[in-house]
């Protein structure tokens, strides 16, 4: 799974994508708001290594996700 942090602009919020290994878009939300059902993508219980990952992110950066 990948990980991409998306710059918002004046009022939009930045937003983060999870995408798969061929990566298609699996999931979109907002960075201040992470997702609520992380089980249906296998992160369940590393919520908070997945605040730290987001935090640390640079923009536009695709990352590869190791949880």
């Amino acid at each position: 799974m990948h990980i991409i942090k998306i710059k918002g602009k004046a009022k939009i919020p930045d937003y983060i994508q999870l995408r798969d290994e061929d990566f298609v878009l699996i999931a979109y939300f907002r960075a201040d708001r992470p997702l609520k059902k992380l089980e249906k993508y296998g992160l369940e219980g590393k919520e908070e290594q997945l605040k730290q990952i987001i935090d640390t992110l640079a923009y536009g950066k695709i990352q590869l996700l190791n949880l």
